[in-house]
């Protein structure tokens, strides 16, 4: 009988990785095509990955394998007045 070389929590962390990856992707090409449509079929691609993405998140989290901690309310402040500086040189 063969080994099993990842366990549940290995295999689900690399399908999340995956979806992350691939909705890279798609973003990427979607801005890049030339025609409406094909960047409308490519954005309708990357709902479907960022759907997917979530829901092997959410399977995760409710098994306790991936944890997230709030952040500080001044790292909050920090990054919005980092993104509002950013917006304004635009």
């Amino acid at each position: 009988m063969a080994q099993q070389c990842f366990d549940d929590q290995m295999m689900m962390n690399d399908a999340l990785n995956t979806q992350k990856q691939i909705a890279q992707l798609y973003n990427h090409y979607a801005g890049e095509c030339s025609t409406k449509r094909g960047m409308q079929t490519l954005m309708g691609l990357l709902q479907d990955e960022h759907d997917m993405q979530y829901e092997v998140f959410s399977q995760m989290e409710k098994r306790g394998w991936y944890t997230l901690k709030p952040a500080a309310q001044r790292e909050v402040d920090a990054a919005c007045k980092k993104f509002r500086q950013k917006e304004q040189n635009l």
